[in-house]
């Protein structure tokens, strides 16, 4: 019989499978977890939200709506971009309504790759961005940032990683996994060069309603670059609506025009239920949304003040609800950290190394999860920090301490 595995496409089987989906399916095997993991809110969507649902298939709402989504809305979000962040679009021409951002990064992606076309990515990254360049034919050039500038992208760096094959730049700030920001200063310098190189550019700025010591700076608001950038946000982090699955991609109509085809054809529509939602939490909804942000900005502060009491150096998080520190010091590499961590006291953290090289010797851990949690977390990672001696001492084949391991 003949090996499936050969029938796979090549590209298919070379990507990894997500390293964080393997922790989050770890912890979810595990009684008695507290997950650091899984960047998901842990509010509930807001009533109002959850009743316009309710309402609409209660009046029997349950059809397709066009596949560029429904007109109510795509004017939504027009409205909506317009008096956050000072970026307009027609919702007629330049707004297409996508099952969350995660589709709209894969449909902008093939909309404009050819095979061998370049995407530079910032890293650490998240996760999909690689993959879906190479699902779309493309190759991703991943741009080093580092932990000494808290992991914001300098226009210099980007410059030395163009090539003539290079099409696109895509950013992510607020970033996952960092939780880095970029302000109007150093998008001014990425804008310029972009404009000297020509390049396109998605721009996923799912988070940026969760920046916490700057105002979102909208990368198609600066001047000259609307017209090249596809800009991608949605409703899974802001509004606590991950399920679903709303999200919106607004740019070009040339390149809208294009995504539309991709989702026609593959996707057709999001959830009409979900998009009468979206209404009401775009429309409605924001005193909800601002309320569970300046939770995540409390909890922020915790967990910072938390790594760095245990000796783990942690950078600021300027943005998202990631922390991003460091255990190069405790002696064990990110992955075995992470792994021993949800053996020995429960608590599930992501290695830094599945979102890039420059994730190396670090963990993420979100903060979208409630306080009395963190603070249970916390002191579980305190009692496995003070056991680092043993921990290695068993790895190693050696005896434990006598005197207990502590780490200092």
């Amino acid at each position: 019989m003949t090996d499936f595995e050969d029938r796979l496409s090549p590209t298919v089987r070379a990507i990894p499978p997500s390293g964080i989906r393997r922790f989050f399916d770890l912890a979810a095997t595990t009684q008695g977890v507290i997950s650091l993991g899984v960047g998901e809110p842990d509010f509930v969507t807001p009533w109002r939200v959850r009743d316009a649902c309710v309402d609409a298939l209660e009046r029997g709402y349950t059809s397709y709506t066009s596949n560029r989504g429904l007109p109510a809305l795509r004017r939504a979000v027009a409205r909506y971009l317009e008096d956050r962040f000072r970026v307009s679009y027609n919702p007629d021409t330049e707004v297409l309504v996508t099952v969350g951002a995660s589709e709209g990064i894969d449909a902008a992606l093939r909309a404009i790759l050819s095979p061998g076309d370049e995407v530079l990515i910032p890293e650490p990254s998240y996760v999909s961005y690689g993959p879906c360049v190479q699902l779309a034919g493309g190759t991703p050039v991943y741009v080093p940032t580092r932990a000494e500038d808290q992991f914001k992208l300098k226009a210099s760096t980007i410059e030395r990683f163009i090539t003539p094959r290079t099409k696109a730049l895509l950013l992510s700030y607020p970033n996952n996994p960092t939780g880095a920001t970029l302000g109007e200063r150093d998008l001014e310098q990425i804008r310029a060069i972009v404009l000297k190189h020509d390049l396109l550019v998605i721009s996923d700025e799912i988070y940026a309603e969760l920046s916490y010591v700057l105002p979102h700076t909208s990368f198609p608001s600066l001047p000259g670059v609307r017209e090249r950038t596809m800009l991608l946000t949605g409703m899974s982090k802001a509004y606590a609506m991950t399920g679903w699955r709303v999200g919106f991609a607004t740019g070009p109509r040339a390149w809208i025009d294009a995504m539309v085809k991709i989702h026609q054809y593959t996707i057709l529509c999001a959830p009409i239920m979900s998009q009468m939602a979206a209404v009401e939490a775009l429309t409605k909804a924001s005193r909800e949304r601002d309320e569970m942000v300046a939770q995540y900005e409390e909890r922020r502060r915790l967990v910072v003040s938390a790594f760095r009491r245990m000796g783990l150096s942690c950078h600021e998080p300027e943005g998202a609800f990631y922390a991003f520190p460091s255990v190069k010091e405790t002696g064990l590499d990110d992955e075995v950290f992470a792994e021993e961590l949800l053996k020995r006291e429960k608590v599930a953290v992501v290695p830094g190394r599945v979102f890039g090289p420059g994730g190396v010797g670090h963990i993420r851990c979100s903060y979208a999860t409630g306080v009395d949690q963190l603070l249970e977390a916390f002191e579980r990672m305190e009692r496995f920090l003070e056991k680092l001696d043993d921990i290695r001492a068993e790895r190693e084949g050696r005896a434990p301490s006598s005197l207990g391991g502590a780490r200092r």
